[in-house]
């Protein structure tokens, strides 16, 4: 999950004549991934562990009696389609985070359908849905190099990129000003392999603006909202592995950058993808990493959390015991430290997770990286954060 793949581009660099080479490597680390996974589930399937919790009370409201927030994100379409999923995020919920709606483009939801025109349908439904539930509605995501619409690569250009980040913020954080509670203003902005000094990644926005992209980007959503809070989101950042150490590093580098140029940036997000069969969360050096970016006087979030099953054994308990242990490990450690204010899953429920399509299971059972089943009942991961909360300090 966390190596660099072979790719297309990479074995002609190496030359034809090296592809059976290359093959026979790619199948013995294969090989080695495979036997290291298995004997990783299998020690976390081996530690004895309860889960055991106090009372009935939602996540929400053992979230809020520690001062924290928490919350999950869902698309309109199944949010409509399903009545019983909309009831669910009611009562567990106090934050609700739209998965497409905000984007340029993503999925059914179009935000930008031309260079000049913008489409707040669906967005507009997501933000009415959460004001009618009493939910607090935060934005995902003004400034990403992904999910742009497919006439961005043949109009947006070095000499009109400006333009259109500006009009693009302007346009939607004005719209919504007021309504919503914070957004992630630029996301995914760090890749310390792409080689660059600042660890910044190679993106259309960063070719055409240059590294100020993300320090405009600030700017001008906080003229937009002055009331809104405004986060800088990635992913990436929580196991004890090189390619991890090297993001936290390059993260908190710009994080120190945008704060010492008055960049009006307020918080972290950490999008929190786990893996059900990693067994190197370092909970000491990430405390010290949450520490750091605190000291900047920033608040952090964690945004997207999830937990997928990659090599996790096929009996839905023995999982569920695997993925509950992943959730209570980081959260135990993160919600320690005063500066993180929310937890928000990416989705509630079983029934609607980006991760069957992404990263579905190679035995064809039905993924569980979420904390209510396909029929929302509560799960083990759902005692897992409850938990988490019950025992983190009051903020």
């Amino acid at each position: 999950m966390f190596q660099r793949p072979w790719t297309r581009r990479r074995i002609l660099v190496l030359g034809l004549n090296t592809l059976a080479g290359v093959g026979t490597a790619v199948a013995a680390k294969a090989a080695y991934r495979h036997q290291k996974v298995q004997s990783q589930v299998q020690w976390l399937a081996s530690v004895d562990r309860s889960f055991a919790i106090e009372g009935n009370t939602a996540l929400r409201e053992r979230a809020a009696a520690k001062g924290l927030l928490y919350g999950a994100a869902a698309r309109r379409g199944d949010l409509e389609a399903d009545p019983s999923l909309a009831i669910q995020y009611g009562r567990e919920c106090n934050v609700l985070v739209p998965e497409w709606e905000l984007k340029w483009s993503a999925g059914s939801s179009l935000l930008r359908p031309t260079p000049s025109s913008f489409n707040f349908t669906d967005a507009d439904w997501m933000v009415n849905f959460a004001q009618a539930q009493d939910l607090i509605f935060r934005g995902h995501t003004l400034i990403w190099h992904l999910c742009l619409p497919s006439w961005f690569e043949t109009t947006v250009t070095r000499n009109n990129a400006e333009q259109f980040l500006v009009q693009h913020i302007k346009t939607v954080v004005g719209h919504f000003a007021g309504r919503i509670s914070s957004w992630d203003v630029v996301n995914e902005a760090i890749e310390p392999n792409d080689g660059r000094a600042d660890g910044l990644r190679n993106t259309p926005w960063l070719n055409f603006i240059g590294e100020d992209y993300i320090d405009l980007a600030f700017r001008v959503a906080a003229i937009s909202d002055p009331k809104a809070l405004l986060v800088y989101n990635d992913y990436d950042l929580e196991y004890d592995i090189p390619s991890h150490e090297a993001k936290r590093s390059a993260v908190l580098k710009l994080l120190e950058r945008l704060k010492s140029k008055g960049t009006p940036i307020h918080a972290l997000g950490i999008q929190g993808h786990l893996a059900g069969h990693e067994t190197r969360f370092n909970a000491q050096k990430f405390r010290k990493f949450l520490a750091d970016v605190a000291s900047l006087g920033l608040k952090i979030l964690i945004t997207e959390m999830d937990v997928s099953e990659e090599g996790l054994p096929a009996d839905f308990q023995e999982r569920d015991r695997i993925m509950a242990g992943a959730y209570e490990d980081f959260l135990s450690a993160t919600l320690d430290e005063q500066a993180v204010t929310a937890l928000i899953t990416w989705g509630l429920s079983d029934r609607y997770t980006w991760l069957t399509d992404f990263y579905p299971r190679s035995d064809g059972a039905a993924v569980r990286p979420l904390p209510l089943d396909e029929n929302f009942q509560r799960k083990l991961s759902w005692n897992a954060i409850a938990r988490a909360f019950d025992q983190a300090p009051v903020r």
